[in-house]
């Protein structure tokens, strides 16, 4: 029986050859915090509570790409888990630069190394009635991208599947 060779090229380099749907620059705008403290457990000063750590974030910024221009504004569902890993629950919507409208949902993980770069993995979800745009709705998209603890700002580029 044959095995199957699998491309052992990180998931990032796997998905760059993929076809580039969007690149989002977004900042933090905000955030609700449900009893625990974000910026405790995220700098390392508390652990997350046994049941995990809920936060709402939102966000907001550009979006740029073959076919996405205009603006992104949502909210992460964020759940910080105990062992650290942050599972992403989130809702969006692109403003396309020609009126368009995109709704986007997301999940996903993120895991944050010791320098406060939390490393984004995203399976994504997008939908539109606008004509122009309703190509979006028979696509998968994967997200790769990183958020910067210490500025706010979060990079994340969407790749066809």
């Amino acid at each position: 029986m044959g095995h199957k060779v699998i491309d052992k090229k990180p998931i990032s380099k796997q998905m760059e050859s993929s076809e580039l749907v969007y690149e989002v620059a977004l900042h933090i705008t905000g955030v609700v915090e449900y009893g625990a403290n974000l910026q405790a457990i995220t700098t390392g000063k508390a652990a997350p509570p046994p049941e995990g750590a809920r936060f709402d974030v939102s966000l907001e910024g550009t979006v740029d790409g073959p076919r996405f221009k205009g603006s992104w504004h949502g909210v992460d569902y964020l759940n910080i888990r105990a062992d650290g890993l942050s599972e992403l629950h989130i809702h969006g919507q692109f403003d396309m630069a020609d009126g368009g409208k995109v709704s986007m949902f997301a999940d996903g993980i993120g895991t944050i190394d010791a320098k406060g770069i939390v490393h984004l993995r995203e399976n994504v979800t997008l939908k539109s009635n606008y004509s122009a745009h309703a190509w979006v709705n028979s696509i998968v998209v994967w997200g790769v991208g990183t958020v910067n603890l210490a500025t706010g700002e979060v990079r994340v580029k969407g790749y066809k599947a």
